[in-house]
Parts: C-alpha cells; structure tokens; sequence
C-alpha cells in the first residue's frame, strides 16, 4: 500500500493539540524556544534580551520571561546581567555526560519504539532521510538540523516514552546549538547519514541492528562536536570528506 509523506505528516500535525490551537500562550512561547535550541537557532555564548526573543516570537516580553525560567531551570539557558540570557558554554565534563547519557537513552529508546512503527510511521521516517540526505548533499545546514532533529524524535515516539524522551529531549537542549554551529563552521560534508541503516533495521524488525545505527550515528555526531567544541583551535579541512 503506497503512502503520501505529506499526508502523513498533515495527519501527524492534524494529531497534536499544539497544532490545533490547544495550548497557552506561555506553552507555545515555551516550546519554540525549546525546538529554537534543539535545532541550534540560538548560538552558545551569544546573549539575547527577552524583549530581542519576544520580538523574534510576535509575542509579549511576559510569556518569554515565563520560558526562559523554565528553561534555565532546565540547564538549557543561562541568566547574564541586563535582563539577557545565553546559550551556556560547554565543558570536558558537561560534554561526557552528554555523550554517555545520550548513548545510554537514544538507542534504547529507539528499540522500544520499533513495535509502534506501523507503514505510516515508516513512510514518514524514509521521507525525513530523504530530506535530511537531501539537506547534506546541498549544504543546508538549517534544513539538516531541522530533518535530523524530526527524524530521531519520529522515531522515539512512536510508542509513548515520556520519561524517557523528557530526558531525551533535555540532552538535546543542551547540545544542540553547539552541533548548529560546528556544521555551520565544517559544513555538512563530513556527515555520515546512518538513518538508512537505522531504516533497514525497521524494515527487518532488527532489534540489535537499528540499536547499534543509533549508537553509531551518536557517536560519529558527538565525536565532531567534541573536536570542534573541546579543540576549537583545529581549522576546518574543507578538502577532507569521511
């Protein structure tokens, strides 16, 4: 049975109370500004005001102070002087834990999730590495953000998980504007998508297989932020492909 991508994700849009209106000022301001920092849109280190992030959002300083302290609380923001906040610096010790935790939860996330991957869940995920390979291939850094961050967390939920995708989702928080700006810095050319083998592994029902592509595509994306972020001296080779 052949399946449209974009009815599919129409349907799974139609599916979420947030894109239906169902949610509080507050909420909405709150969860843009969480996908704004998965997705690397703020840049590590650089402060914003609230009046500067309410602007960005169309909406009132007061929703976006609500945000903000919540995601402070949540080690995703740090509070400077002046009514401003900055994505914080990352440490030797912050980024091992982040490596070790996200090794720990992703893979094992992904194994749970496979009985929930039904043929629409499936169409969805082949169409998002379609687009996230498309995004590498043209040098798209926004667009491969956006795809690579869509195609992990379709997969996570395809069974509900919330302990452990509320855990998921915090790490990436974290390390998200600093992959934002290490591809921005390298490019996508030293990408390795491991999404297809993660797909085939769906498409076999191999439990072992799609842990190990996830563990697999965790490491090659932390390792290249750790260069980046933990030896900042080291230039980037635009002559070198992996």
């Amino acid at each position: 049975m052949n399946f449209d991508p974009k009815t599919i994700i129409q349907r799974l849009q139609d599916a979420d109370p947030q894109a239906r209106g169902f949610v509080t000022v507050q909420e909405r301001v709150y969860r843009e500004l969480r996908t704004a920092l998965v997705r690397g849109q703020l840049a590590p280190g650089r402060p914003v005001t609230l009046r500067g992030l309410a602007e960005m959002l169309n909406v009132s300083p007061m929703p976006v102070r609500d945000a903000v302290r919540r995601l402070i609380a949540e080690r995703a923001l740090m509070k400077l002087s002046n009514r401003r906040v900055a994505v914080p610096t990352m440490s030797p010790e912050t980024f091992d834990e982040i490596c070790r935790a996200r090794l720990a939860l992703e893979p094992e996330a992904a194994t749970r999730a496979l009985p929930g991957i039904d043929d629409r869940r499936l169409a969805l995920l082949i169409e998002l590495d379609k687009r996230c390979g498309g995004a590498m291939e043209s040098g798209n850094v926004e667009h491969y953000m956006q795809t690579n961050q869509e195609f992990h967390f379709t997969l996570y939920t395809s069974v509900p998980q919330q302990v452990y995708m509320s855990m998921i989702e915090s790490l990436w928080l974290q390390f998200g504007p600093f992959m934002r700006t290490v591809v921005g810095r390298w490019g996508t050319s030293r990408l390795i998508d491991q999404h297809q083998k993660a797909i085939e592994a769906i498409q076999s029902r191999n439990r072992r297989v799609l842990k190990e592509a996830i563990k697999t595509d965790i490491l090659h994306g932390m390792r290249i932020i750790g260069e980046q972020v933990l030896n900042p001296h080291i230039a980037p080779d635009r002559n070198h492909h992996e």
